[in-house]
Order: C-alpha cells, then sequence, then structure tokens
C-alpha cells in the first residue's frame, strides 16, 4: 500500500492469499494414513522438524525399498514419506523443494489422489496454474465434495482469468461448508470485484494486464503500462529478481476504488495480488503517478520473493525506495532529523500500516523508508536481496537478517542500533 501524499486491453486477475499457515497445514495433512508422521522427530509439531533429519531418513527408506522393490509395504511407507515431507515444506513456504518430495510421491502411485491434491496446491503458491490446474482436477472424480479441492482449483481458475467458474467452485465449496471464513471472504472479494468491473477496459503489455476504468483514456492506459514496464526493468535489476507470472493491474474511480479495496482514506494504491489504483481521474502520468505505480510494482517482487512472509516496514521500505526514485517528497528529510527517542520499535511495524491514522501512517512510511535507505545505502542491494530471499524460506525477520547480514555478524537488534545511531549524525 502507498499513502496519499506520494501519489497524486485481457480480463484482469486476482491473487488471494486467505490461509494461515497453521490452517494450510491442517488441510495438506488431514486424510493422510499415520505412516505419514514416520519422518517427524520425537515430541517434534507437524510444521517443524529438522530438514536434514527428513532427509536422511528418507535416505535410508530409500535404499530400503531398493532393497526390496516388490515390497509393497516398503513402496507404500517411502511414498507417504515423501508426501509427508511436501506438505511439512509447504507450510514452511518451501514450495520448490515440496513439489520435488511430492512429485517423488506420484512418481511411486501415480493415481494417489491425496498426492494429486497436495502437489495442486503447492504448484497454485508456485503459480504454475497448469500444473496446478491439472493436478486438482484429476483428483476431483475421487473426492468431488472435497471443499479443500474446490477452494484451491477455484483459487487457481480465478489466477487464469477464469473468475466466473471459479466463483461457482466457491459457491458449491460453501454450500459443503458454510462456516468456512476463508471462502465467504473470498466468494465476497471476487463478487464485489465483479460487480466493479465487469464494464471496465482491457489492455496488456509483456508482464502486464490491465484493466480500467473507462473514464481512463486508451492513451492514458498504455502510458500507464509503459512505465510499469520500465519499473519492472529497474526493480528486477536491483532486487534480482523478475516474477514469471504476469501482474494484474486495476485502474478505478476512486470510490470505486474504496469499494474493493476497503483501504484508508489515506491510501493511494494497494496490492493484494493485484496491483490496484484509484486513478480514474488522472488525465497525465505526473512524477508522483510514476512514483506510486514504482512503489506498487516493488511489493509485486517483494511478495515473489517473500511469499507473502515480509514484515510490513521492510516490504514498504523498499517500495518507498523505488518510488522516491522518481518523486522525493520532502517529508524525507524529517526522518533523517528525527531525535533519538522518537522512533517507533520496529516490531510494531512488522503488521500491517491499515489501522494507523494518515499522520502515524506517514510517520510509519518514513521510518521504513529510512531504514531501508540505510540498509541499501550501507550494505547494499544485494543484502536486501538475502533478507528476502531468506524471508521467503519461511524464516522470521531476525533470522533473515542475520542471515542476510552474517558476514558482518549483525543482528535484527545490531541493525536497527546501528540505524537509530545514523541518525544523530
Amino acid at each position: 500500500m502507498i499513502p496519499a501524499f506520494t501519489s497524486a486491453c485481457t480480463r484482469k486477475k486476482t491473487r488471494t492469499h486467505l490461509l494461515l499457515p497453521a490452517l494450510l497445514f491442517s488441510l495438506l495433512t488431514a486424510g493422510y494414513p499415520a505412516t505419514l508422521h514416520a519422518l517427524q522427530p520425537d515430541n517434534a509439531s507437524g510444521s517443524h522438524g529438522n530438514p536434514g533429519d527428513y532427509d536422511k531418513k528418507l535416505e535410508r527408506m530409500r535404499k530400503a525399498y531398493e532393497l526390496f522393490p516388490l515390497n509393497e509395504g516398503l513402496k507404500r511407507n517411502l511414498a507417504d514419506a515423501y508426501a509427508n515431507y511436501g506438505n511439512l515444506l509447504i507450510n514452511k513456504r518451501q514450495y520448490e523443494q515440496a513439489d520435488e518430495n511430492l512429485l517423488k510421491a506420484i512418481e511411486l502411485y501415480p493415481d494417489d489422489t491425496a498426492y494429486s491434491l497436495s502437489r495442486g496446491i503447492c504448484n497454485y503458491f508456485l503459480k504454475k496454474y497448469d500444473i496446478a490446474r491439472y493436478e486438482l482436477e484429476r483428483s476431483r472424480p475421487n473426492i468431488p465434495n472435497s471443499v479443500d479441492l474446490l477452494y484451491f482449483l477455484g483459487l487457481v481458475l480465478y489466477e487464469s482469468d477464469q473468475r466466473q467458474p471459479a466463483m461457482e467452485l466457491w459457491e458449491q465449496a460453501l454450500k459443503l461448508a458454510p462456516e468456512r471464513q476463508e471462502i465467504i471472504d473470498v466468494l465476497k472479494k471476487a463478487r464485489k470485484e465483479t460487480a466493479v468491473e465487469e464494464g471496465m477496459d482491457q489492455g496488456h503489455s509483456s508482464r502486464f494486464n490491465l484493466t480500467y476504468d473507462p473514464g481512463v483514456s486508451t492513451t492514458l492506459a498504455l502510458a500507464l503500462l509503459d512505465v510499469l514496464e520500465s519499473a519492472a526493468n529497474q526493480v528486477g535489476a536491483e532486487l534480482g529478481h523478475f516474477p514469471e507470472a504476469r501482474v494484474p493491474v486495476a485502474i478505478y474511480k476512486r470510490d470505486d476504488y474504496k469499494n474493493v479495496t476497503a483501504s484508508p482514506d489515506w491510501s493511494g494504491g494497494v496490492y493484494d495480488g493485484t496491483i490496484r489504483l484509484p486513478f480514474g481521474a488522472v488525465n497525465e502520468i505526473t512524477p508522483p503517478i510514476r512514483a506510486v505505480l514504482y512503489h506498487e510494482y516493488a511489493h509485486v517482487v517483494v511478495f515473489d520473493l517473500t511469499r507473502g512472509n515480509c514484515p510490513v516496514w521492510l516490504n514498504e521500505g523498499i517500495a518507498e525506495m523505488f518510488g522516491r526514485s522518481q518523486f522525493n517528497h520532502p517529508q524525507v528529510e524529517q526522518m533523517r532529523s528525527a531525535p533519538k527517542g522518537s522512533t517507533v520499535d520496529f516490531r510494531k511495524l512488522e503488521g500491517s500500516f491499515g489501522g494507523l491514522s494518515a499522520e502515524e501512517a506517514t510517520r510509519a512510511y518514513q521510518q521504513s523508508y529510512s531504514m531501508v535507505n540505510y540498509l541499501v545505502t550501507t550494505y547494499g542491494w544485494h543484502r536486501v536481496n538475502a533478507i528476502l530471499t531468506a524471508l521467503g524460506r519461511g524464516m522470521s525477520t531476525a533470522a533473515a537478517v542475520a542471515t542476510g547480514l552474517q558476514d558482518y555478524s549483525l543482528t535484527y537488534e545490531g541493525l536497527i542500533k546501528e540505524w537509530r545511531d545514523s541518525l544523530q549524525q
């Protein structure tokens, strides 16, 4: 999201990430046989454990199966072990490694519905929607009333520009499980977006699908896409990452924007899987507009690198760095001269800024920008990439900072202290 003080065709797609890790794990492990838990260390929960221990146990099971390939028990236990490990890795957001293990399970039992369901969910998070759809649809005949399958298949279809079939699947799922809040939420959101966007125009470029209010001229829509393409090149080069999936963008009138996003009054843009902007009345690309576009695209890259596991101060600070490269606001200097005692504990800035007042939001963005500016100018963008990559592996903020700055033996607390000291210089 971007505060208003920095801001002045193909049908769209929307990405929704409503499952909490614990809920996701419960979905993936529900219905699996007891042998799936054979790899868990003693007294360990399903979402913890040393990956090295799993790898060693899997290797022992694999060798046992190779010695006795006709032993059906060994084969089934090995397949279940691969699947269980894959599910645990999904819970840790380590989707590539999870997919490798789930594929090994499927190679042993190609028709196992539970394995296909898990791999379909995994590939949804990998944004490999063709694979996800294939695995989920081939599972469906065996579990036609699986609420989880209907939910995730709906998400895949929605991401694949098939909103109406997705909504039909969610409606079916909701009849089976009317208490499932994540389905209620995504269906409500989809209906709201459909009501607003069904009369909009569409456009596209090499990386973006744009849906825009009829009040926006085609010339301006193309100019917006050009700026976004430039943002993708610059942000991708600095952060060392270029997302593979196309990025949906929606341009609304201010009232429609508030209706769809439920954003605070100070919001000048938001990224929730779609870049959403209240530019329905815009007539030209001004420096503040460029800043908003660069800011919101930076969120796309951060989300892709971290799998959504990013403290808000870091996410917004990075976005502000790129936005302010296009239009620098005078409030930036306020943070540089801020008294040491006036700063906010960064742990309080790890969560959403959505509940803040306009004044509090301004302060939060300034502090986030100031920290990331210090981090980049002192240690470089490649260290920021290392922190984001560590977050993408499921690490906590403290662990990711320590990993990204390990060459300097610097901790999260140490970084904060350095930043505060720099404010006094």
